[in-house]
């Protein structure tokens, strides 16, 4: 049976099934099918937290719900949605009520990105972007962050090397992470000290953002890829830790570092480089 058909958010079962444990934490991941969402997500199911699972791909869902379920013990449900439609954020919210299903913790992994000139990319393509790397995290973050604030839980925006800096070759997805990187700052104050808030910001990383993005010919792809299972470890350490910010890596850590000491201009150019060459 093939589970990714179009739809509103639907919880699907998996084998075996693992009752959700009231005394447990529970991480809801979004974009846990695969890359940096899957790693965060096994990150959490390790430590011995119950994980709902988001993302489109159901089939791929229920095996990482299944392979989760049996090494660590833990409840772990698939839910298929399409976060990038409009409404979804709203429709996940109320499937997962229905459910029972209550996150002590909020993943907010899923996201795309658009490469290319502002003048000739898809603007259609950019509003889709938009509704899933901004509104959606966003209401996300409404719905949960007053539960997460009292249960003492914690949010975890996966944001990007670009937020530090404006990116040429990518002008509007660098923009969206940026976004998500000042409202984690942001809500992290606002939440402290009761609960946790982490913007994790790697760089160009061995996922499908690549391809999906249409950046498998750009510059960042040309250099040494990231590991996701790295990616996440750095951002689950980060978040267990308490730190609001999390650069995975020294190459991007120094590149972190160039845009505080660097004229605003010249980091862009350099940055423009990075995605152009």
């Amino acid at each position: 049976m093939n589970d990714d058909a179009a739809g509103g958010p639907t919880v699907l079962t998996a084998d075996p099934t693992v009752e959700p444990r009231p005394d447990a934490e529970t991480a809801l991941v979004t974009g846990a099918s695969s890359g940096i969402g899957n790693e965060l997500a096994a990150r959490f199911a390790a430590d011995g937290s119950d994980v709902v699972l988001v993302a489109r791909s159901g089939d791929r869902l229920r095996e990482v719900a299944s392979a989760f379920a049996r090494r660590h013990g833990v409840a772990a449900t698939p839910v298929r949605a399409d976060l990038s439609t409009a409404g979804s954020a709203a429709a996940l919210a109320e499937t997962l009520d229905g459910a029972g299903l209550v996150p002590d913790v909020l993943v907010n992994n899923a996201g795309f990105g658009v490469y290319g000139p502002f003048t000739e990319t898809d603007g259609d393509e950019e509003a889709t972007m938009r509704r899933l790397n901004v509104e959606t995290p966003t209401r996300l973050a409404k719905r949960y962050a007053p539960g997460i604030e009292r249960r003492g839980g914690g949010v975890l925006n996966v944001a990007s090397i670009a937020a530090i800096y404006p990116s040429p070759g990518a002008t509007v997805y660098g923009a969206t992470k940026a976004y998500l990187l000042s409202f984690s700052e942001a809500l992290a104050e606002e939440l402290a000290p009761a609960a946790q808030v982490t913007a994790l910001c790697p760089g160009e990383t061995d996922t499908g953002f690549m391809q999906r993005g249409g950046m498998a010919d750009a510059g960042i792809a040309s250099g040494s890829l990231l590991d996701p299972a790295d990616v996440a470890r750095a951002g689950y350490r980060g978040f267990r830790n308490g730190d609001r910010v999390v650069v995975p890596g020294w190459r991007d850590r120094l590149r972190a570092l160039l845009k505080r000491v660097l004229p605003r201009a010249a980091a862009v150019r350099a940055a423009k480089r990075t995605w152009t060459q």
